[in-house]
């Protein structure tokens, strides 16, 4: 191609519109890729995550649905100063500024109580040893109840006044009752004069030979 043919094509005015049409369209592409990326990021627009702990499930659901959020129940704990089904934590918490739409993690208060399984320690331990385990256990331990039997020597466990063994389950934070030997062992028995016959007197200084029996 010489360049004098070259040249005259660039003159021409289809090839000028073409040039501005591609140019308009890919202008008009990245303005409509940049206006639907801010609708679909909602950029600059927030809300307020609501407190919802110490609320009712079903009321903290709602409370955060008006707000535009979408509440999701994440996990579940314990706590006994909180009513069974109530929100113990939140995540994001309250008051912080995020996206409508975004979902809020719930952590709700189970509706049973958890349970321990009790250490075998029933006449298998001293009672240093059993408030030792027991602790670590995380079960509370309540006055002892002493019986007859070798001293601090754990005997038996209870818990609302019924005898509970090693394996059992009992809530968590119950309070048992340990049975501790006092030292004790029942009534002695006393020695008394009808009971040991003794004799008195002095011996002979020669034994009585076999001659004399004759």
């Amino acid at each position: 191609m010489k360049k004098e043919s070259f040249f005259s094509k660039l003159k021409s005015k289809i090839i000028w519109i073409n040039l501005l049409a591609m140019f308009l369209v890919i202008v008009g592409i990245i303005i409509g890729s940049w206006i639907g990326l801010e609708k679909y990021t909602l950029h600059n627009v927030e809300v307020k995550v609501p407190n919802v702990k110490g609320v009712r499930l079903y009321q903290a659901k709602k409370m955060l649905e008006e707000q535009g959020l979408r509440p999701v129940v994440a996990d579940s704990g314990y706590n006994k100063t909180f009513p069974a089904g109530t929100v113990l934590e939140q995540t994001p918490a309250n008051d912080r500024q995020v996206k409508p739409g975004r979902e809020i993690y719930l952590t709700i208060n189970t509706t049973r109580t958890p349970t321990l399984q009790l250490p075998d320690i029933a006449d298998n331990s001293s009672l240093r040893e059993a408030k030792a385990r027991l602790t670590a256990a995380g079960i509370k331990i309540s006055p002892c109840e002493y019986v007859d039997g070798e001293k601090d020597w754990v005997y038996g466990v209870k818990y609302r006044g019924k005898n509970i063994f090693g394996g059992d389950r009992i809530p968590i934070g119950a309070e048992v009752t340990l049975q501790v030997g006092s030292g004790d062992f029942g009534e002695d028995i006393e020695l008394t004069n009808d009971s040991v016959e003794t004799t008195t007197g002095e011996l002979d200084e020669e034994p009585i030979g076999l001659d004399e029996l004759f």
